[in-house]
């Protein structure tokens, strides 16, 4: 599985390096996601298929191929379908040819269809999956890539904006607001109208000139036009961005999958009930252990969404008769109808968050699947529905983490003594060192002085007013509080004012926020890779994947 570099750039590949902070030092990151970044093994009660290492993952071929029961041939003719509507590469069409062989087996990754690619770590779950692919491959187990697009999901708000850094080093959020959208029905199926043209043009115009900003505007163009779908459109993109990486496409909206799946969404109708007790008792059992069940599960909880006549992707509910109804448009099913709807109109159906996982790996023969942090929460839960299944418990692995710190931000951070984590605080917590170290330590040391004198004369009188009368001393503690307060408050007002003041380090300082740390949240959450695409050109995909070490569990740092 050779990759050839990319090719509308002129950029070498610049020396890169590469540090690594633990996620326990990085702030909202959960309890359950820490114990399993740094002993998975410790906890197979939730993830029965956990490997200690990557080098277990080979380990686990010999069940998923026994478990692999769908028609390799027919899940391959679907693949090439979808595919080829995406124009993916040469490498792409070969790798589904690989996985025609009963060998080899499947890494599997996914991300919602987020606006032109979404946020970085959409990049980074997709050369992830690549990279051990291509390491199962080296070491003698075959293996592809595969790429899951969440084209069934509904929530068009939660992808239909993306985020860059401005020409200004400031982050620029572009939204694209659809005319043409159903509410609530799948956003893949959403047809792009003519504004999508001016998102890509306000993208575009945002971002500072380089020789790489019209090839830019031409990749997002080619994907992004008016009539294409959301999915589509999502779907092209990142097949231009990994061409030369064979990575592997998947539309769940595609018919032949729907078909493929039938069987497993009638497993789910036929042991829904007691898919669900083991749920909520998992649920339980997390939280009893001091952590935390992502997912709500409730009574009335069905696995399956309903997609209404009209489009709608629709919850279903199980009603007090033992019925189900559909929210959205109150239509009823019995059991009965819901098997026959799967058996002869699966594209009617998708899976909700928690069999979802179980779909793919009974469609693919998935060796293990690369998540974020949330879908390692959800698996804790969701072990338990490929139990009630019959399916083997696919190991679940943390994508690759990255913050991309450009060399002009790093001498920021350099010149200022600051590092990642010194971020985390935001800059408001910077400001005392910022003030006291760099800017004005003249303003520090005054308000410090003050302060101490302040406190040198309360404290004469604190002396008399307790000889005097005792309830005047405790009057004048909580009025030294006050003072306190409000001398701490002026010297926050004054050190902002000195940051404005200094405007170079202010602009540094902003700049720096802004890239490393937008928003007060990890680059790879908001920030979309066409940042980095228009500075770097396509070699920049490149350099992420040879950023890439499996074997280390914390967020790496590449200083550019």
């Amino acid at each position: 599985m050779n990759h050839e570099s990319a090719v509308w750039t002129s950029t070498a590949r610049q020396d890169m390096r590469i540090s690594s902070v633990p996620f326990s030092a990085i702030p909202e990151q959960s309890r359950l996601f820490i114990d399993f970044q740094t002993d998975p093994a410790s906890l197979r009660k939730y993830y029965p298929n956990a490997v200690a290492s990557i080098s277990e993952v080979a380990a686990f071929a010999p069940k998923v191929r026994a478990s692999q029961t769908v028609d390799r041939n027919a899940i391959c003719d679907a693949l090439i379908q979808i595919n080829s509507g995406c124009g993916a590469s040469a490498a792409a069409m070969a790798n589904i040819d690989l996985l025609r062989d009963e060998k080899t087996v499947a890494v599997l990754t996914g991300q919602q269809t987020g606006l032109f690619s979404g946020p970085l770590y959409t990049i980074y779950k997709a050369l992830s999956a690549v990279k051990l692919a291509e390491r199962l491959t080296a070491e003698g187990t075959p293996a592809v890539p595969m790429f899951w697009a969440a084209t069934e999901d509904h929530d068009f708000d939660e992808i239909a904006s993306t985020s860059v850094i401005a020409s200004d080093g400031t982050v620029a959020t572009v939204k694209y607001n659809s005319a043409n959208r159903i509410p609530e029905s799948q956003v893949g199926s959403t047809v792009l109208d003519a504004s999508i043209t001016d998102a890509v043009r306000e993208l575009t115009d945002g971002l500072p000139r380089t020789e790489f900003t019209d090839k830019v505007g031409e990749m997002l163009l080619t994907g992004w036009k008016p009539g294409s779908k959301f999915g589509e459109a999502f779907l092209t993109q990142l097949a231009q961005m990994f061409r030369s990486f064979g990575l592997i496409f998947i539309d769940p909206q595609n018919v032949l999958l729907k078909q493929l799946s039938a069987p497993i969404y009638e497993a789910a109708i036929d042991n829904f009930d007691t898919a669900v007790e083991r749920l909520t008792t998992r649920s339980k059992d997390l939280v009893s252990a001091g952590y935390h069940a992502q997912v709500l599960i409730e009574e009335d909880h069905f696995p399956l969404f309903w997609q209404t006549d009209d489009g709608v992707r629709s919850a279903v509910r199980k009603t007090a008769d033992g019925c189900y109804r559909s929210k959205a448009d109150k239509r009823e099913f019995t059991t009965a109808d819901l098997l026959d709807i799967a058996a002869h109109e699966p594209e009617r159906l998708s899976p909700g968050v928690m069999l979802r996982p179980v779909v793919q790996d009974y469609l693919f023969p998935t060796i293990c699947y690369f998540g974020g942090g949330a879908e390692i929460a959800y698996f804790a839960q969701n072990s338990v529905v490929y139990e009630t299944l019959g399916r083997p418990v696919t190991p679940i692995l943390h994508r690759q983490s990255f913050t991309i710190i450009e060399s002009r931000h790093q001498r920021t951070m350099d010149d200022l003594r600051l590092d990642l984590t010194d971020l985390f605080g935001g800059l408001e917590s910077l400001l005392p060192t910022l003030i006291e170290k760099h800017i004005s330590p003249d303003t520090a040391q005054l308000f410090a002085d003050v302060e101490e004198r302040i406190n040198a004369e309360l404290n004469r009188l604190d002396q008399n007013l307790s000889a005097l009368d005792v309830t005047l001393a405790d009057n004048l503690a909580k009025r030294r509080r006050k003072m306190i307060y409000h001398i701490g408050a002026m010297r926050k007002k004054a050190y902002r004012a000195e940051l404005r003041k200094s405007e170079t380090i202010n602009a540094r300082v902003s700049a720096a926020f802004s890239s490393v740390y937008p928003h007060g949240h990890l680059q790879e959450r908001s920030i979309n890779v066409v940042t980095f695409l228009n500075k770097y050109g396509a070699n920049f995909i490149d350099w992420l994947y040879q950023s890439i070490n499996l074997d280390d569990r914390g967020h790496r740092l590449i200083h550019l």
